[in-house]
């Protein structure tokens, strides 16, 4: 598989948490050839299914892989005086915001920028802080009246960067979290195509992870499968950042360890990758990891849940980074774990 050329059809589309239906389809497309069927819930959950190939007379069990498509964005508050006002939608980092281009998705596309007071006319005691939310402005270009034409309260913006390739494998680009999770669940499918199964495997792009997790908690609801594996990103090693807070780029994906997770889940995850001499790193997660896991794992009766960290730089910016190599480990870490899911792992749950 093509995982950087499918990291930037994914980056370069627009799914802001909430409207994600146009991207979807390009979701769609990257499972297409490993899936036997497709559906949309009414949350808008794409949900690929790929069926056991080798199933267990009289016994049907399944598995939900979860990577949220949703992505960070803004939405308009205010159209005034040609100029417009907009907050965020998900958690964007605003610091890194001023001088970003942007998409004004009014009646049609508008290419924008977000721009502020320029530093010489600042207070001395502002002119080293971060511009604070109601001080940026979006601009269009266009005069007033035509603004108001085009653009209205409610509507989204996204933001516009180019997605770029780094050396020795790392890329760049917006919306890699979680849109680098998607790409290992369609890494995952071509492995399988490969694989003999005995589970059936539920391979889900969810919605609206950054606002609140729901599309995890409704698809998980819905499909009530037997276990499930969140892959979402981690705080990669950078500048700045603790050791013992981030993982290490290009060292295979981060198996968490804490609340979120069922132990026998994570050791056998961590048991396939030993064996198949798969990278992987351990992740410690005390609490709550703000994945789709936490989702999962308490719908309906609870489901024995994973999570996975593709390791990632500056999150939450137009500039997120990673190693393809991370991703490519995290699929075929879970197509191995996949192809070994029988009746005694099943009882050793407790399912």
């Amino acid at each position: 598989m093509d995982i950087v050329g499918l990291m930037r059809t994914l980056s370069s589309a627009t799914g802001i948490s909430g409207y994600e239906c146009a991207l979807a389809e390009s979701v769609r497309q990257a499972f297409q050839p490993f899936a036997d069927e497709f559906s949309v819930d009414t949350l808008g959950n794409l949900i690929a299914l790929k069926r056991a190939t080798r199933p267990v007379a009289g016994v049907r069990r399944s598995i939900m892989l979860a990577g949220h498509m949703d992505e960070i964005g803004m939405i308009v508050k205010e159209v005034k005086d040609g100029y417009l006002r907009a907050t965020d939608v998900g958690g964007i980092d605003f610091r890194t915001l001023l001088g970003q281009e942007v998409v004004v998705h009014g009646v049609r596309d508008l290419p924008g920028v977000i721009g502020a007071r320029p530093p010489h006319v600042l207070a001395a005691t502002d002119y080293e802080k971060p511009v604070p939310w109601d001080q940026f402005f979006i601009d269009i270009g266009l005069p007033a009246d035509q603004v108001s034409e085009l653009v209205h309260v409610g509507d989204l913006v996204s933001l516009r960067r180019e997605f770029i390739e780094l050396a020795e494998g790392h890329v760049s680009g917006k919306a890699f979290d979680d849109r680098a999770g998607v790409a290992s669940l369609a890494v995952c499918l071509e492995q399988l195509s490969s694989l003999q199964h005995s589970w059936d495997v539920y391979a889900i792009a969810t919605t609206q992870e950054e606002t609140g997790l729901k599309g995890a908690t409704t698809a998980a609801y819905g499909i009530n499968p037997d276990i499930g594996i969140a892959v979402d990103v981690g705080f990669g090693a950078q500048s700045g950042v603790a050791e013992h807070e981030s993982i290490r780029m290009n060292a295979g994906p981060a198996i968490a360890i804490g609340p979120n997770v069922h132990p026998k889940m994570q050791a056998r995850l961590m048991a396939v990758g030993d064996l198949n001499e798969v990278p992987y790193q351990k992740e410690v997660i005390p609490g709550a990891s703000g994945t789709d896991g936490w989702a999962i794992q308490v719908a309906r009766a609870g489901i024995p849940t994973a999570v996975l960290s593709i390791p990632l730089r500056y999150m939450h910016t137009t500039v997120e980074t990673l190693n393809v190599k991370d991703i490519e480990r995290a699929g075929r870490l879970m197509a191995l774990f996949i192809s070994g899911l029988d009746e005694a792992f099943a009882a050793d749950l407790g399912l």
